[in-house]
């Protein structure tokens, strides 16, 4: 048996013991999604449009990951909206962004591994890199959508005459109380995998303008704050789509009274 295969026992074994039936949908979510990501990869390997791909794939890795999740009905359908609503934005950032910025491709820092290697894939690296970007905002979006829907989903279901201004407000203070956990994590996830490029630049002497400038320290750099503005703009977009819903339900009820 390999680590990665105990690695992997012990992990569904936990989350068997800690989240029972769900602990197992959310295992079985996750082998889904890397079935989806690898087929993605093949797709792209075989020079269908790369970015054409990704926001399938993405949509596709979203309802899994929300439907599949322990949030009631409502509140994972609005999180599903609001997940769509934000990568479209983030897409829309993100493409001008990874032209503008060219951090497509490999750097120097990997030249000795490709020494020797044909380069010439016939796929654009800056529409990879554009790929890339997206799907690793996926997480941090959903992640964020989930949590505000299912606060205000509770809030709603505890009391159903809350007043939808109400109800955005305090959409917003469980926003604000959450993103500063997501910003944690995705920038120790940063730092965590980029260690070693780290300590190449500290071991080479990189001064900081080198290092700012650096195409691999750039490309994960930007793909780490537009994750970041998802989550941002998730929290208000979410809370809106239910603040809406609960005030369209309400009028309905007003007028079917009427």
């Amino acid at each position: 048996m390999g680590s990665l295969t105990a690695l992997g026992l012990v992990l569904l074994i936990l989350m068997m013991i800690v989240g029972g039936k769900q602990g197992i949908t959310s295992f079985l979510s996750m082998v889904v999604n890397f079935g989806i990501l690898f087929f993605s990869i093949v797709l792209i390997a075989f020079h269908l449009p790369p970015i054409a791909v990704t926001l399938v794939a993405s949509i596709i890795l979203l309802s899994i990951t929300i439907f599949w999740s322990s949030a009631s009905d409502n509140a994972s359908a609005t999180a599903f909206q609001a997940s769509v609503i934000i990568l479209i934005v983030l897409v829309l950032i993100i493409i001008p962004v990874e032209y503008w910025a060219r951090v497509g491709g490999f750097g120097l820092e990997d030249s000795e591994e490709l020494e020797g290697l044909s380069l010439y894939v016939g796929i654009s690296f800056t529409k990879i890199a554009v790929s890339t970007a997206i799907l690793s905002s996926l997480g941090a979006i959903a992640e964020a959508a989930i949590a505000i829907a299912s606060g205000l989903d509770e809030i709603v279901t505890q009391h159903p005459k809350i007043r939808s201004k109400q109800l955005f407000s305090d959409g917003i203070v469980i926003g604000r109380q959450i993103i500063g956990t997501a910003v944690n994590t995705l920038f120790f996830g940063f730092f965590g995998s980029s260690m070693g490029l780290f300590i190449w630049f500290y071991g080479l002497h990189y001064s900081l303008g080198s290092i700012l400038n650096d195409k691999v320290f750039a490309a994960e750099l930007i793909a780490i704050v537009i994750s970041l503005i998802g989550v941002v703009l998730t929290i208000p977009g979410t809370t809106l789509i239910m603040s809406y819903k609960l005030k369209r339900l309400q009028d309905k009820e007003k007028s079917t009274i009427d």
